[in-house]
């Protein structure tokens, strides 16, 4: 049952580098932003430790910490920040509505969409336990932390064919595991993993358990004979795809086939004159945290531009 309607310049859903970023850039341009965090407020950096890669931290800092960094910097802009779950949204007409946790109904003028992506699991319980303490779902964020040490990447797409011959130049042995009898991968990466001479390609075979209290210690992988074979790997990495946290928005935004929103090209404009989309939702390719928050640059300068020719001051 709705109980309260809200008028708002300029609505964010998401949080994370990119709705962060779009808060920052948002409130300096007196858009007032409003924000719904929804489920996991920061985003995936929150189960992420080391962060090493992102410009201004020469001695790193932590994924949750960086975020509060990012909220703090929004905040101190005036970003009003809010915890809530878009429930459901009607982009019909002019004015946009969305509804929060069933009960508020928000009309914005602009919305900025960063609800990001989710990684998929194995959907281990030691896989969940020692996420962020040598499980990974980022070779790119987190390879350097296993250099010149053994380490297991699961996938058989493109993704974990470059994150495995990515991790080949860091680490000392990439076991490779694949569920089927071949690569999904295109020739190309295939090519270059099957020549890197230190990645050991293991197909037919799952992962049975991840070993280890306080951090990877190795892995159990089992065949399609019910032969059980152990690793001794001290990273553990995931690639078996993302995807984004866009079902609400089906039905309304233009996506490709795996729900990535589709905005026009080198621009942050969705199909719906008014809402854009920025970060994970709409990036299947990079997936960085820098990338991200400068696509949240890129919502917040659009989202201006659209209200100023609206003549929305």
């Amino acid at each position: 049952m709705i109980e309260e309607i809200e008028h708002v310049k300029c609505l964010i859903i998401g949080s994370g580098p990119a709705g962060y970023t779009a808060a920052i850039y948002a409130a300096r341009a007196d858009m007032k932003p409003v924000m719904y965090q929804g489920l996991q407020p920061g985003g995936q950096l929150t189960i992420t430790t080391e962060v090493e890669n992102y410009p201004g931290y020469p001695k790193g800092t932590h994924g949750p910490q960086m975020m509060e960094d990012f909220k703090a910097q929004a905040e101190r802009f005036g970003a009003d920040i809010r915890w809530g779950l878009v429930t459901s949204v009607d982009f019909n007409g002019p004015v946009h509505k969305v509804v929060i946790d069933e009960k508020i109904t928000i009309h914005a003028d602009a919305i900025i969409i960063a609800t990001g992506a989710s990684a998929k699991w194995l959907g281990l319980e030691s896989e969940h336990r020692l996420n962020g303490f040598g499980v990974s779902a980022c070779a790119v964020c987190d390879g350097f932390f296993f250099k010149g040490q053994d380490v297991a990447i699961v996938g058989a797409g493109d993704t974990a064919a470059e994150e495995a011959t990515y991790l080949a130049k860091l680490c000392r042995k990439v076991y490779m595991i694949i569920r089927k009898g071949e690569m999904r991968a295109s020739k190309t990466m295939q090519y270059r993993v099957l020549n890197t001479p230190n990645i050991e390609v293991i197909y037919n075979s799952e992962t049975k358990e991840i070993i280890g209290e306080k951090s990877v210690e190795g892995a159990i992988i089992i065949n399609k004979k019910g032969e059980e074979r152990r690793l001794d790997v001290t990273g553990f990495f995931v690639a078996i795809g993302h995807k984004p946290n866009t079902e609400i928005f089906k039905g309304w935004l233009t996506m490709d086939e795996t729900g990535y929103i589709q905005p026009v090209p080198g621009t942050s404009k969705t199909n719906i004159p008014g809402v854009f989309a920025v970060g994970d939702a709409q990036d299947k390719v990079y997936r960085q945290a820098i990338t991200a928050a400068g696509s949240g640059c890129m919502g917040a300068l659009d989202a201006e531009r659209y209200l100023a020719e609206k003549g929305i001051h």
